[in-house]
């Protein structure tokens, strides 16, 4: 899943020297030998958990076409992920409460449609009523009326539009939140905050197989489940220019060593992850091509519902002292990992290191506080995975770790795909421990605490363990209306402590950039939200 703030954090993006033996004959599209020497590239991709509608996308595969799709109103600069203005001329406020957002002139659908301050406000307005059933509806919680569109479960909403957002003129549109918000701006580069065009409303469903954006690519075709997603330059583009490539197609794989097999034999151009069989030999084997990094991403071993209660929290931590992280690490990921030790990931402003005591590992420790704790229901335990991300290796040495620390049962449950456990835990229907990894969609800390553990994301958002705590939802909301960086980032570390407390999800690893490319490329950027810079991606000259 993916992942803030107007605090930056430093993490250096990557640059990759990749290569294309795969790539074909870029499209002509009516410039002649100029487009057909710009080549076709190909992405490895998992398949995407929805349709391609940007407020339902919260989860790696889908994020990375929205983002080519689509451009927001900010964007984030690669390597320092500074906040940047893309759509928006200006972004202000005097208060972090009532914002004016102006648009840039010269931004089209890919329809010939104008973008407007009402593509937003309607966009925004549709995503957050809670009959529409978005995965990130709650990212709209902050906007003033949005409790009109979302009275809870079998409730009718009783307007249809929040009165937080008006349209002033084309190019301008107000936001007047509930209370003052210093991340808000930070926020607008991500999937939901994306404009849509009057063609979506008369046919969202529709749209979900060949959406309509605004960005710098366009869709060539429809979603081709379990296969492929092709998209195209837009040369309309205000950027298009600084294009490189025809296009790109992202192609869906269930199996992670297939797709490195056709990135060996050429078929596919770039990777953002590779299999664990072959991280011993890769940068052998690789060369330049082998892409190693930072990324803002954390894993987890995460709670269902009636697990999470049927628990307690000196269980959950018996769990966690009785995984060897640092094995995991050196012995499976070729110490291409770091060992986790917080819930937010070691590049994020406010991550402290060490503040996990019970991700230490201490077996001794962890059986007695197993002992003395609630334990688990008839001392055992499911444990599952998606089979399609290679997790299998270090799923297994967890269940292993724990049957013989813990002297408990471990079952480990595949799903051939992610969507697939998330699906179980959104409809409630799978029932145990279950892995989980969070990429951030925008630089802050914030972003790795309400998206995840908040109570208003039980419903649409991502927090699987339905975890709820009074304190933690109180110090979120301190540090939302906070009058300073500084103020709002010591009451999120306060509300990160919280979890730490509770143990809702168990830290295991911070990821590492790790994939790999074709042979005849330039080097690209990918920022640590594994972003492809786009611009940056061009033959090898």
């Amino acid at each position: 899943m993916r992942g803030a703030t107007s605090a930056k954090w430093a993490a250096a993006g990557i640059a990759v020297a990749m290569a294309a033996t795969a790539c074909g004959g870029g499209d002509d599209g009516g410039d002649g030998d100029k487009a057909a020497s710009k080549p076709q590239v190909t992405m490895y991709s998992g398949e995407p958990q929805h349709g391609l509608i940007p407020s339902n996308t919260y989860e790696s595969e889908g994020t990375q076409v929205i983002q080519a799709l689509f451009t927001g109103l900010v964007n984030y600069e690669p390597k320092t992920q500074e906040v940047q203005l893309a759509m928006a001329e200006s972004i202000e406020s005097p208060d972090s409460k009532v914002w004016t957002i102006k648009l840039k002139d010269g931004y089209t659908f890919h329809n010939g449609e104008k973008v407007t301050a009402k593509s937003y406000v309607d966009a925004w307005n549709w995503a957050a009523n809670q009959e529409n059933a978005q995965e990130t509806n709650p990212l709209f919680a902050k906007v003033d009326g949005y409790k009109d569109l979302n009275p809870g479960e079998k409730k009718k909403p009783t307007a249809k539009t929040m009165k937080g957002l008006k349209v002033v003129d084309d190019k301008t549109f107000t936001v007047t939140l509930s209370a003052r918000f210093s991340q808000f701006k930070t926020m607008l580069g991500f999937n939901p905050f994306m404009p849509l065009p009057q063609a979506f409303f008369k046919d969202p469903k529709a749209f979900e197989e060949a959406p309509i954006g605004n960005g710098l690519f366009k869709m060539s075709g429809k979603f081709e489940h379990n296969k492929q997603i092709k998209t195209v330059a837009n040369k309309k583009h205000p950027d298009a220019s600084k294009l490189n490539i025809s296009g790109v197609t992202f192609k869906i794989f269930s199996d992670l060593e297939a797709g490195y097999r056709e990135l060996q034999d050429g078929n596919v151009d770039i990777m953002d992850t590779i299999p664990v069989s072959a991280l011993e030999t890769a940068d052998q084997d690789l060369g330049d091509r082998y892409l190693t990094g930072p990324q803002a991403s954390v894993a987890y071993v995460g709670f269902d519902n009636k697990t999470l209660k049927a628990t307690d929290a000196d269980t959950r931590k018996a769990i966690s002292m009785a995984i060897d992280r640092k094995t995991i690490v050196d012995k499976i990921y070729a110490g291409s990992r770091e060992v986790a030790d917080d819930f937010v990931n070691n590049g994020v402003p406010g991550y402290r290191k060490g503040l996990c005591k019970a991700c230490t590992y201490d077996p001794k420790g962890a059986k007695k506080l197993y002992e003395a704790s609630k334990g688990l229901p008839g001392n055992s335990l499911t444990l599952a995975y998606n089979a399609d991300g290679d997790h299998a290796p270090w799923i297994k040495a967890v269940a292993n770790q724990l049957e013989e620390n813990l002297d408990i049962k471990v079952k480990v449950k595949p799903y051939e795909q992610f969507q697939g456990i998330l699906n179980d835990l959104g409809d409630k229907k799978y029932e145990g421990a279950f892995r989980m990894g969070w990429i951030q969609d925008y630089p802050s800390i914030e972003n790795w605490l309400r998206p995840l553990f908040s109570e208003e994301a039980i419903t649409n958002g991502s927090n699987y363990s339905g975890y709820v705590n009074p304190q933690f939802e109180k110090l979120l909301d301190e540090a939302d209306q906070s009058e300073s960086d500084d103020a709002a980032l010591k009451k999120y570390q306060e509300a990160d402590d919280v979890l730490i407390k509770d143990m809702p999800y168990i830290p295991i690893y911070n990821y590492s950039k790790i994939g790999a490319v074709s042979e005849e490329l330039s080097p690209i950027v990918m920022d640590p939200q594994n972003q492809v810079d786009w611009t940056s991606v061009k033959p090898a000259s």
